[in-house]
Formats: structure tokens, sequence, C-alpha cells
């Protein structure tokens, strides 16, 4: 049993699906389930969608009309003209257009979920289609069905026993089949999501359930590189990682394994292997039991946009226990995800990402009872198995504002430029 998954840019148009069918047929298509993440950067164009709808700007239809142009594009490069596809696509946007007139919720993180699944619907639709096309058959199913959660919309976390029983009762495992990544649904069948980046973790949670032989993660890049190529110029690629550097790496926000992917393969000894879908033939990553770290040399992990707080009592008194533990409560309240700490006699630091757009909030609660210093727009540099080039080459890039330092890790906050 196989666990494949392919993001978006490995489906970003017709010539990119006829790719990973190509893929499918060189690796095999029997006892293979296959994750499908929205096409392109169609969750981002979801994302406008929303905005404008909850928002009740007047940019929905058009919003609406590009990912329906953009989908239809595709198809018409895959399919002939009067093909069942476009009719199952117009469903689906039917469907979505259903939603937004009925939808009566307020709620933004419920109304986020509801809308943005439609991203790889649509995707998996169109793949699973092209491959019958082309004479390999399929089994599509709706994710939904399957992996069970919480009501914790855009966060949700999966109810183990239930899916377990879900996927060991009704999925064929013998069968070549093709699912979304990200979304799932609660107990009263709403969607839910995963958090981003989440097709990894669906991928891992169906070869947890099904004991699968491997993971597949199919990039545009080589394997798991040392650093990102976007901010690097130089990278080198990484053979094997240990899943416990992995974690680490993925705990400090490493953008290629997503966090919560690697802690069930890991509980099952379920190999993740990271590879090109550009160059298939090449042998990538291998996330393993085994040597922690080849070759080894720094790794650097980049999260951008940051916001920098250091928090203090009013009358200079000690940040002690109580101060703390009210801080992290409040940050837990606002969804604020800290990615370093440090704290002093008198006052307590952290990087924070704002994903949720809280942090305003969270910050009027604090400001009256606390001394808040805040920084926004800023970068957090960690390298793992650090050396003083590396330091180096990262106090090179910027004012350094903040550095925090284990045995194995330093972490550096640089001012934006």
């Amino acid at each position: 049993m196989k666990i494949f998954k392919f993001g978006g840019a490995s489906v970003k148009d017709a010539e990119s699906v006829k790719n990973i069918t190509q893929i499918l047929q060189s690796e095999g298509t029997e006892n293979t389930v296959v994750v499908i993440s929205a096409m392109g950067k169609t969750t981002n164009a979801f994302e406008e969608v929303i905005d404008a709808y909850y928002n009740k700007t007047d940019k929905l239809s058009d919003n609406l009309g590009v990912i329906e142009d953009y989908h239809k594009a595709i198809i018409n490069d895959l399919f002939d003209k009067g093909d069942a596809i476009y009719k199952e696509i117009d469903i689906l946007l039917g469907e979505l257009s259903w939603f937004l007139a009925r939808n009566t919720s307020q709620r933004y993180n419920y109304v986020y979920d509801q809308i943005i699944c439609f991203g790889e619907l649509l995707s998996t639709k169109i793949v699973s289609a092209y491959l019958s096309k082309i004479g390999i058959d399929n089994n599509w199913f709706d994710v939904r069905n399957y992996i069970k959660t919480d009501s914790n919309y855009r966060d949700a976390k999966v109810d183990w026993d239930l899916t377990q029983k879900i996927i060991t009762e009704k999925l064929d495992a013998t069968k070549l089949n093709i699912t979304q990544g990200f979304i799932a649904a609660n107990d009263t069948e709403n969607t839910t999501t995963l958090g981003r980046e989440g097709s990894d973790y669906t991928a891992g949670v169906f070869a947890y359930c099904l004991d699968a032989e491997n993971v597949t993660i199919w990039k545009d890049v080589p394997g798991v590189l040392n650093a990102d190529p976007r901010v690097f110029t130089e990278t080198t690629l990484l053979e094997q990682i240990s899943y416990e550097e992995a974690i680490e790496m993925a705990f400090y926000g490493a953008s290629v394994i997503h966090p919560k992917t690697l802690q069930p393969l890991e509980r099952k000894e379920i190999p993740l292997l990271v590879r090109s879908f550009v160059n298939p033939k090449e042998i990538g990553t291998k996330v393993s039991q085994g040597t922690r770290l080849v070759p080894y040399l720094p790794c650097f992990i980049v999260k951008k946009d940051q916001i920098l707080v250091s928090i203090s009592a009013l009358d200079f008194s000690f940040m002690v226990e109580n101060n703390i533990s009210y801080i992290f409560q409040k940050l837990h309240d606002y969804q604020l995800k800290v990615n370093l700490i440090q704290n002093s006699a008198i006052s307590f630091s952290v990087c924070i990402d704002n994903k949720f757009n809280k942090f305003d909030a969270f910050y009027d609660e604090l400001k009256t009872q606390f001394k808040i210093d805040v920084q926004k727009g800023v970068d957090l540099y960690t390298v793992r198995h650090f050396d003083n080039n590396a330091v180096l080459s990262i106090e090179e890039k910027g004012e350094s504002l903040l550095t925090q330092v284990n045995k194995e890790t330093i972490q550096i906050v640089l001012a934006a430029k």
C-alpha cells in the first residue's frame, strides 16, 4: 500500500496533470491512495472569494469568475467538448453558489472551510476524469466521508478512532484511489480543514490507518533541502533525515514537511519520501528511522512577517509563573502561534505568527495590564546544527533584534528591511 501526495504546483495546468498521470503509470497504480491539493494558487484565489463574500464587496462575482475560467481552461486542454467532466465541474460550482446564497453564519472560520474545500474537490475531479479518459481505472472519493474531526474550523483535530474505523471498513485499498488533501468533516457533516499545508497531513492519516508501505510527497524541488532556495543561493539536498530531526525541523517551520504529518508516520515507522515531480527518477529524500542527518550540515529555516512582542509588568515587578501562564492562555485564546520564547526577570518576549489576524485583539486586551512593545514584520531565522559561518551569514542580512541559542539550534530575529 502506497500513499502519494501531489501539491498545487504539480497540477497547476494541463501539462502538469499529464505529468502526474505519467508518474502514476511509472510507479504503478494498484494499492495506491493519491492525495491531491487544489490546483496552482487556487487556495489563494478562494481566499479572495471568502474575503469578498464575508466583507460584502463588489469583487465576489469577478473572483468567482477567475476560478471558473482557470479550471475550465485546464479541462478544455485535457478533454473533448461534451465530456462528462464539464457537467461535474458545473455541479460543484453550483454547490458553491448555493452555499454563498443560502449561508447565514457570520463565523469567519466556518465560512472559510465551507468555501475553501471546493479547490480540492475541483482538482481531484479533473485528475480522476483524465485518468479515466486515458484508460487508467481509478476510484474518486470524497475525503470528508472518511476523515472525521472536531469542529475547530481551519485547524481541526482528527478523531483517530472514528477515522480509522471508517477507512478500514469502507476503502478498497487494492485500487487506485483519488482523493482530496487538507479537508475533512465534523460529526454534523460540515467541512473542516486540517490547517494550511494540511494535505501532507491527510497523506499521513491514510498511511497510518492503512499501515502503508511508505508515503511519497511529490514536490517541485529535488527533496528536502537544507535551506529554502527562494531565500538562499546555495542549498544542499538532504538524502536521509531521521524522524526526530524532521520533527524538529517541522516544529521550527520547515515548509517541505507539515509539522503534524510526521507524528503518525513515526508511530508506525512508515518511511516518508520527498521526491521531485519535475525529475521523478531522482531518489529524493528519505525520512525514516536511522541516521539523523545525511549529509550533516547546518539547516536554515525562515519564517517571514512575524511579530516580536516584549511584555513586562507595569510596575517593573518580576515576570513570574502567574504572569507567564496568563499570557500563554491569552496567546492560545487568540490562536497566536509562538515560534520563539525568551524571558528575563522583568520581561517576556515571544515571536509569533498572526495566522488568524487576531493579534490586535490580543494586544488590546493585554495593554491595560502590561507594558507591551511590538515590532511587526520581522523575520525569524532558525539554524539547526549551526556553526560560526552559518550564524554570520544570517547576521549579515539585517539588524538582529533577539537571539536564542541552545545546543543544536540558534534562532535570530531580524528587523524587516
